[in-house]
């Protein structure tokens, strides 16, 4: 794992956009087309600013994924992650991407769904994983413990309490009683089965959670510590979030 701490959130978010865009560059060049799997919440915005601006891009040879949606959620509702990945990211590139695989939470039947998902999902390697932390280390919505052991591409999870609040203090919800209490997630084998990972954490609510994941070891009680395992994987701070690390 190389870590990243950048001078302020600007900062941060355009050397993660590089290597994210230098890992796209790379598979369009060497196999004609990009697969790339993109995170949502209030952390990423300045990375997706950014990402979107990367140079030599060909975004028509993009397909894209996202990681997770809430189970009944349809995506007209403001915390909907497809409708922040149709805002912030698929409006935005400067051409039309390949395609764009939504995660359909209000899908009748969820294992449809998972299904439906995983065949798109296994068609070829994902070359690139744009992910986050949660508050309580998590990565897609694999709350501690997290399963490291499903073969799924995705699952329906519940979410805990903690990353329930972390949706209402970013402003997604008004309180805790309107936050879905299950969630498709990508599984983590599926994040890690990626050849590329871009993790990107900024601000000081993150910090706990950024040390447990990077200096800790690795555990399901601290899900994103298992990127510690990755072969390529970037880690993009600021000040803040990597205010606690000792090294």
């Amino acid at each position: 794992m190389k870590i990243y701490i950048g001078k302020n959130k600007l900062d941060m978010a355009a050397a993660a956009a590089k290597m994210a865009g230098d890992r796209i560059r790379k598979a369009i060049a060497e196999n004609g087309e990009a697969r790339i799997i993109v995170a949502t919440g209030a952390s990423q915005f300045e990375f997706l600013e950014a990402l979107v601006k990367e140079p030599g891009v060909d975004w028509t040879k993009v397909t894209g994924f996202h990681l997770d949606e809430y189970v009944g959620l349809p995506p007209t509702h403001k915390a909907s992650f497809r409708g922040y990945m149709r805002e912030r990211l698929v409006a935005k590139t400067p051409q039309p991407m390949k395609a764009f695989n939504e995660v359909g939470g209000d899908a009748p039947v969820p294992e449809v769904e998972i299904d439906r998902l995983e065949k798109l999902v296994r068609e070829a390697p994902i070359d690139v994983a744009c992910i986050g932390f949660g508050e309580n280390g998590h990565i897609a919505f694999n709350d501690p413990p997290a399963d490291f052991d499903s073969n799924r591409a995705y699952k329906v999870v519940a979410l805990d309490e903690k990353c329930r609040m972390q949706q209402v203090g970013e402003g997604w919800f008004p309180d805790l009683a309107s936050v879905p209490t299950h969630a498709f997630s990508m599984t983590v084998k599926q994040i890690m089965w990626s050849k590329s990972i871009v993790c990107t954490c900024p601000d000081l609510r993150k910090a706990e959670a950024v040390k447990g994941c990077l200096e800790g070891p690795v555990t399901n009680k601290v899900p994103g510590s298992v990127l510690q395992l990755h072969p390529d994987c970037g880690m993009f701070l600021d000040p803040d979030s990597a205010s606690l690390l000792a090294k």
